[in-house]
């Protein structure tokens, strides 16, 4: 859950400066001098990480070819990689691949987000895998 938070936090903050630039967000200052800034709106177009974590992803041609399974950050909070998870049955014999966060296009349907991106499932299963270490709490080179 703490990591949802988080990813939602840094997903806002991948918005380019256009777009928020677009924004009127109105701001107050914390009690104490230096405090955080409170915000009193919120992006109007911004998309949220509870929409793309955990969703299915499809292919062109509409067909299921994995699910997002994690999202990387770079160290100034911008998504850049979408770990997706191919293959298997009930989480055996997955593989979890990396593809660019930019190649991944999200859309509204039916009040709900769908994610494609171009490429099939055969082609991500192809990719070189990721696994993640819980030592190191990052992704690392796992299964090809």
């Amino acid at each position: 859950m703490l990591k949802s938070y988080a990813l939602a936090g840094a997903l806002v903050a991948t918005l380019s400066a256009a777009a928020l630039a677009e924004q009127t967000m109105n701001r107050t200052t914390g009690a104490t001098t230096g405090g955080p800034e409170f915000l009193t709106t919120l992006p109007q177009n911004a998309l949220l990480v509870s929409n793309i974590h955990e969703q299915n992803v499809y292919d062109p041609r509409e067909s299921k070819i994995g699910e997002v399974k994690d999202l990387v950050l770079d160290r100034s909070g911008k998504i850049t990689v979408a770990i997706i998870s191919v293959g298997g049955f009930l989480g055996i014999g997955e593989k979890d691949v990396a593809v660019a966060f930019s190649d991944i296009m999200a859309t509204e349907r039916d009040s709900k987000w769908w994610l494609t991106v171009n490429a099939t499932k055969d082609e991500l299963k192809k990719a070189t895998g990721f696994r993640f270490d819980k030592n190191k709490g990052s992704w690392t080179l796992g299964a090809k």
